[in-house]
C-alpha cells in the first residue's frame, strides 16, 4: 500500500477523521487480528464523528451563546420553582421541530440566562441552527441596520434559523420604531421557528413596557400561544453562590458527549417519527417544589 499518497488523498477529500484513525491503526498492533470489514468499519464510524464534531463546533460558534451551559448541569437543588421533567421535556426539541416557542420569566438572578443557554446547547447539538442575542445589543443591531441599509439581511437572517434566543427582554427601554422592528421579526418567524424570550417581566406587564398596545397584542399574540412557559421565583442563585455554592461548570465542552447524543434535529428526523409535543407547559404554578 502507498501509504503517504493514500493520506494526501484522504485530507484532499476532508476525510480527515479517516485519516487520522487510519495513521492509529497503521501504529498499532491490536487492529492486525481485525477482519477488513471491522477496521473498514472503525475508519467510517471516526469520520463520522469528525464530521458531526465539525458541525456542532461550527453551529456554537454561530449560535455566540453567552455562556457555556449544557443540561447536564442543570441545577435543580435551588428553590426557584424549577421541575426536572418539563425540562427534560423541552430537551427533547419536539418543540423545535414544531415550531413552538418557550418563554421563561423570574426575577434576576433564577437562571434564566442559563436555561436559555443550556437549551440552545442541546439544541445545537441536535443538529439545530442557532442564534442568541441580549435583548439590548438586538435592538442596537436593529437600529444599526436601518442607519445603514442592512437591516434586511439582518432580517432575513434571524428568519432563517431554527431557534432564535432572546435573553433579557425588557431590561431596557427601546422606541416604538424598534419594537415594530421586533413584531416583523416575530411575523416572519411565525409557525415556522422556535423563538425563545427570557424576561424579568411577566407577559401581563408587556403592554405597560412596549407602550403601543396594538404593537403588544400583535407581539403577545405570536409568542404566547402554544408555547411553553417556564415561571421563575425565589432568591438570586448569585447571592447563594457567593456563600460557597459551587458556580455552574460546563461538563460538556462543545464535542463531549456526540456520540451518544441523537443524530440531529434536521438531520434524520421526520415529523412521523416523534410525538408532537403538548404545548403550554407551565412552571411556577401551585404544584410541588421539588
Amino acid at each position: 500500500m502507498l501509504y503517504e499518497p493514500t493520506i494526501t488523498k484522504m485530507l484532499a477529500m476532508k476525510l480527515n477523521g479517516m485519516a487520522e484513525a487510519l495513521e492509529e491503526q497503521r501504529k498499532s498492533a491490536d487492529v492486525a487480528g481485525l477482519s477488513f470489514e471491522d477496521r473498514l468499519a472503525m475508519l467510517v464510524e471516526r469520520q463520522w464523528l469528525w464530521k458531526e464534531n465539525r458541525a456542532l463546533s461550527t453551529r456554537l460558534k454561530y449560535a455566540k451563546l453567552r455562556q457555556p451551559a449544557c443540561m447536564e448541569d442543570i441545577d435543580y437543588r435551588h428553590p426557584r420553582g424549577l421541575q426536572r421533567s418539563i425540562i427534560e421535556h423541552l430537551s427533547g426539541n419536539d418543540w423545535i421541530r414544531y415550531a413552538q416557542n418557550c418563554l421563561i420569566t423570574g426575577p434576576t438572578g433564577v437562571g434564566k440566562s442559563y436555561l436559555a443557554c443550556a437549551l440552545a446547547h442541546k439544541a445545537c447539538r441536535d443538529g439545530h441552527r442557532t442564534v442568541y442575542f441580549y435583548a439590548p445589543k438586538l435592538f442596537r443591531e436593529i437600529l444599526a441596520g436601518q442607519a445603514d441599509g442592512s437591516l434586511p439581511a439582518l432580517l432575513k437572517k434571524l428568519a432563517k434559523v431554527n431557534l432564535l434566543v432572546i435573553d433579557d427582554f425588557g431590561v431596557e427601554k427601546a422606541t416604538a420604531a424598534l419594537y415594530r422592528d421586533f413584531l416583523e421579526i416575530l411575523d416572519d418567524r411565525h409557525l415556522t421557528a422556535s423563538t425563545l424570550i427570557t424576561s424579568q417581566f411577566p407577559p401581563s406587564r408587556w403592554h405597560e413596557l412596549i407602550g403601543d398596545a396594538t404593537v403588544a397584542d400583535a407581539i403577545l399574540d405570536r409568542l404566547i400561544h402554544g408555547s411553553h412557559r417556564i415561571e421563575l421565583d425565589g432568591d438570586s442563585m448569585r447571592k447563594h453562590r457567593g456563600k460557597g455554592m459551587p458556580a455552574h461548570q460546563d461538563p460538556c465542552a462543545f464535542a463531549a458527549g456526540l456520540a451518544g447524543s441523537p443524530k440531529g434535529g434536521d438531520l434524520k428526523e421526520k415529523k412521523g417519527d416523534s410525538v408532537v409535543p403538548q404545548a403550554g407547559l407551565r412552571l411556577g404554578q401551585k404544584t410541588t417544589r421539588s
